[in-house]
């Protein structure tokens, strides 16, 4: 399992980022040095919207997609479609 993720960092930004392991980024994203360098300075930084894919392709896909749009209708994005924890 792929997953296409937006996170919200400490300064209200959005990050849009892919992997096969969506806890452990999250974590790495908010407490490790391997954690991307954008976030890495805006920690703490919340999970706020996912999406699954099958393959690591549909997932960068996605992620490419998301971050041709901007910040509004990613905001709509994250508000149209509430997650559960995973």
């Amino acid at each position: 399992m792929y997953f296409t993720y937006i996170l919200e960092c400490n300064d209200k930004t959005l990050y849009v980022g892919s992997t096969n392991d969506l806890e452990k980024r999250i974590h790495s994203h908010n407490n490790l040095k391997s954690g991307a360098h954008y976030t890495k300075i805006r920690r703490p930084i919340v999970l706020k919207y996912f999406e699954k894919f099958k393959t690591y392709g549909e997932s960068r896909k996605r992620e490419a997609e998301i971050k041709k749009i901007g910040r509004e209708e990613k905001l709509k994005l994250i508000n149209a479609n509430c997650f559960q924890r995973i």
